[in-house]
């Protein structure tokens, strides 16, 4: 089968196109085949080696496609079923051995793209929105990257709790997009001052909390748009991470919150897992979250969606195709 190995760390170039035996299921596994790999950020994180990882590795944890073969043990799944999964590595490949436990059955209305473009982006959406710092109706929010892949769900699962979103975003291009995912507001953050935005729209209050996936470059933004015991979640490092902080800092600025989650603890068990990727499914499902793929590259163009992913050129999710 084909595959995407590193052996190395670095940038795109060091993702290789691999020849492998297709696996064999062992106990308790499932092997999927492939119709549609997410694509995160993540992802070059693990290749740059940020997050080191044991090499050489077959990259990408998100999957969706059609059950091929069951191991022994095997009751819930069966050849032919349409299923899909994150957290497990091996994704940027033709097929994959999953553990059962870990693979999701894919609801009615719920596509593979729509599925490999989004499980991993739309659980943390959920567990952000839902967990990390619950959102209410009412509640007004600041999300940076409102046109990016997690910004896109997240955006438009806010705006259906009932939550005024402000979005932050570095071109007018991705600022009609953000309209389009329920954003009231779209600040330009390179050519506005974010913090200075945010208190305006908000009557100089600020926001309770900030969702910042992006890292170094808003993170001080993030800070200074918050209220008084205002949270600001840094979840992601698209521009490196985030600097140190004193904590008396946060005591001095109003008594904030500041916490640095990661999906992979809010679905650390399977019932965890099941319940994040239910409430995902139903928002899909009901129209209330469109899951946008603007970009589709072949799974050998593995490096040009890396390329792409890293220079800020894509809108919603991204996925290889198979």
């Amino acid at each position: 089968m084909l595959a995407i190995q590193i052996s190395r760390t670095g940038g795109p170039d060091v993702l290789e196109t691999a020849d492998l035996p297709t696996p064999e299921p062992g106990p308790g596994q499932v092997r999927l085949r492939h119709q549609a790999i997410g694509i995160n950020f993540i992802d070059t994180y693990h290749r740059t080696g940020l997050y080191p990882l044991k090499l050489p590795i077959t990259l990408g944890q998100e999957a969706a496609g059609v059950v091929d073969a069951v191991g022994e043990g095997v009751t819930r799944f069966e050849p032919g079923d349409r299923a899909a999964y994150t957290g497990v590595f091996g994704g940027y490949a033709e097929y994959n051995v999953v553990p059962a436990a870990r693979l999701l059955p894919l609801p009615h209305g719920v596509s593979a793209e729509a599925a490999a473009g989004s499980l991993l982006k739309g659980m943390t959406a959920e567990f952000l929105l839902r967990r990390c710092r619950p959102v209410a109706a009412g509640d007004t929010i600041l999300v940076h990257a409102a046109a990016g892949g997690v910004g896109a769900i997240l955006c438009q699962w806010a705006k259906a709790l009932g939550a005024h979103v402000i979005g932050a975003v570095g071109s007018e291009e991705k600022a009609v997009l953000a309209k389009q995912h329920g954003c009231e507001h779209v600040i330009l953050y390179r050519i506005e001052d974010v913090a200075a935005r945010v208190r305006e729209i908000t009557g100089g209050a600020g926001v309770p909390v900030v969702y910042d996936g992006v890292g170094a470059a808003t993170f001080e933004a993030s800070l200074s748009s918050l209220s008084r015991r205002g949270m600001m979640v840094s979840f992601g490092n698209a521009s490196g991470p985030a600097p140190a902080i004193e904590p008396g800092r946060l005591s001095r600025m109003g008594s904030l919150f500041l916490t640095r989650p990661t999906l992979f603890d809010y679905i650390a068990k399977p019932e965890e897992l099941a319940e994040s990727s239910a409430a995902l499914f139903h928002v899909i499902a009901s129209g209330a979250v469109k899951v946008e793929i603007g970009q589709r590259f072949a799974l050998a163009d593995a490096r040009k969606a890396h390329e792409a992913l890293e220079a800020r050129d894509t809108v919603g999710s991204s996925i290889l195709i198979p």
